[in-house]
């Protein structure tokens, strides 16, 4: 029996996980879609709509479904991680109070005043699931898409043996964006990526032995191309590399962009392209239609697309189950795989998958200042994930000390009271640290 069990299932991205499930070859009637969520009403939801999808595909499958993880667990050969531990109650804390101290945020779900928060709060819930895992299917893969992608998987290589990989869409969605800006045919485009999640660079550009880059450079010329993404492409200019995320996410991440009025005007756009208060602003919004677009389906208003997506979780479980080797991109715990950044960290790089498991490649080394800028951010995840592990408050100020854009903008006096009033304001959702 092949058991694929998704925790947060509530989340409208299950259906689309199931979805390219039931595009995986060969799988057979012999499964079993695990679905664990909090929340009675979601998980009741995710249920109906789960086992609507498996029905018109004409499958057999079997879907049980429980907010009790341990009557789930059992068995399960993949277990995906996507929970979400408090968001609604917090967004606002993590993007208004950040603000009065001049700390402008797009996103904040990976580094800054946001980011760490999240740590905060998501992982003491993830290591208890953790627990659970390790008693009830330890034979397992663990499949994270839960951000911050890599304080999450770094704590749970820290805490388990059990196999990790985190799984993000910026590499396919990237590599196809460029595609598209070089009117190149994707599956001709080859590329070659490395570093940590949200921050790998795209070290090869190349169409039939001919480098790309000097083109993509010659075309960013084009202000209706820089407006589509303006901080990727005029940080390429000066570091030589395309980044893997996108220029809301990424503009986050080191120190340029977003610490006065005049380069956030000049270099950030609107939504995800660097827009202030983004993610704050429409996230909650976005969670009540992606439900309402739940219900549609369930009730038929909707049509269910079964086209399968980009997202690498059945590309996994195809090639394990029926070895049928597949490269996918995966974030892992840096065994000596990009030499210039810590043994510590999680990294980004190409992964090899087949029925004996995941099997990471070897980059080599990262052009010292990309790596530099990888370093800052995998100092940050290593204290906030510090902090959670060993209940240490001064780690978590120290990471919001370090973090590239808060630097930037704050004094160290600053820093610390911010986090103060966010620790305050965040207390009943984080765990009491030292």
């Amino acid at each position: 029996m092949n058991k694929v069990t998704i925790i947060g299932a509530g989340s409208s991205f299950t259906k689309n996980l199931v979805v390219d499930m039931i595009n995986i070859p060969n799988l057979g009637d012999d499964v079993t879609v695990g679905l664990i969520d909090l929340d009675p009403g979601r998980l009741n939801l995710a249920k109906q709509l789960v086992e609507k999808v498996i029905a018109l595909a004409g499958r057999k499958w079997q879907v049980i479904a429980s907010t009790d993880r341990k009557e789930v667990l059992p068995d399960s050969r993949f277990v995906i991680n996507q929970i979400e531990v408090h968001g609604l109650q917090t967004v606002k804390f993590e993007y208004e109070i950040p603000l009065k101290y001049g700390v402008k945020q797009c996103i904040g779900d990976t580094l800054g005043p946001g980011g760490l928060f999240k740590t905060l709060r998501t992982l003491p819930a993830w290591l208890e699931i953790i627990r659970d895992v390790e008693t009830y299917c330890p034979d397992c893969v663990i499949l994270n898409y839960t951000n911050p992608m890599s304080a999450v998987t770094l704590a749970t290589v820290k805490s388990t043996q059990i196999p990790i990989v985190g799984l993000c869409h910026s590499i396919q969605n990237s590599s196809a964006q460029l595609a598209k800006y070089l009117d190149v045919p994707y599956e001709e485009l080859k590329w070659r990526a490395g570093g940590i999640n949200h921050m790998s660079w795209f070290l090869e550009l190349s169409h039939n032995g001919r480098d790309l880059y000097p083109d993509l450079k010659e075309r960013m010329k084009n202000p209706e191309l820089l407006r589509k993404d303006p901080v990727r492409l005029d940080a390429m200019q000066y570091l030589g590399a395309f980044v893997s995320e996108s220029s809301g996410h990424f503009s986050e991440y080191i120190p340029y962009y977003r610490k006065r009025e005049d380069l956030l005007e000049r270099h950030c756009g609107v939504g995800y392209n660097g827009g202030t208060g983004f993610y704050a602003n429409n996230w909650p919004k976005w969670r009540q239609e992606n439900d309402e677009q739940i219900l549609k389906r369930i009730s038929g208003q909707e049509e269910i697309d079964f086209e399968s997506s980009n997202e690498y979780a059945a590309v996994i479980m195809d090639a394990m189950i029926n070895n049928t080797p597949k490269v996918i991109y995966g974030n892992v715990a840096n065994t000596g795989l990009i030499d210039n950044l810590s043994n510590e960290g999680v990294v980004e790089v190409a992964c090899l998958i087949d029925r004996n498991g995941i099997h990471p490649t070897h980059f080599g080394r990262l052009p010292e200042h990309l790596a530099a800028l990888c370093r800052s951010n995998m100092a940050f995840f290593e204290l906030a994930v510090s902090a959670v592990l060993n209940n240490d408050k001064e780690a978590a100020l120290h990471a919001l000390m370090i973090d590239p854009l808060t630097s930037a903008v704050c004094s160290l006096d600053e820093i610390k009271a911010m986090f103060d009033e966010l620790y305050e304001a965040e207390k009943p959702y984080i765990a009491e640290l030292r």
